[in-house]
């Protein structure tokens, strides 16, 4: 799946044959929150896209809530004491962060 981002929100970018038009929706908010846009080139969809963002955050503003965001790339994860150990001496082995061992191995079981 192709997206864009634009102030830290990632969007889908999709194909509508029957409809002719590219369209998307603002990916990884929360249930209850949905933030759609589209166009007819590229050009289109990312001011769409731009547009339906700042359009979102303008409305939390005036009604003094805060906006939903896509994935803040902070996790926090609880594992046994046992792994966590397991972890650290296999980032120290490879002369690295128990962060950046994690980042790696989540990257590679990532990959789509």
């Amino acid at each position: 799946m192709n997206t864009m981002t634009y102030k830290g929100y990632v969007g889908s970018v999709e194909i509508s044959e029957e409809d002719n038009c590219l369209f998307g929706k603002v990916l990884d908010l929360p249930a209850g929150t949905a933030i759609t846009f589209e166009g007819s080139t590229v050009a289109e969809l990312k001011a769409d896209f731009e547009g339906a963002v700042d359009d979102y955050l303008a409305y939390c503003k005036e009604a003094g809530i805060q906006p939903k965001r896509s994935y803040t790339g902070t996790l926090s994860v609880r594992i046994s004491p046992e792994t966590h150990s397991r972890i650290a001496i296999l980032a120290n082995r490879a002369g690295i962060s128990i962060n950046a061992f994690i980042r790696q191995a989540l990257d590679k079981a990532a990959i789509l």
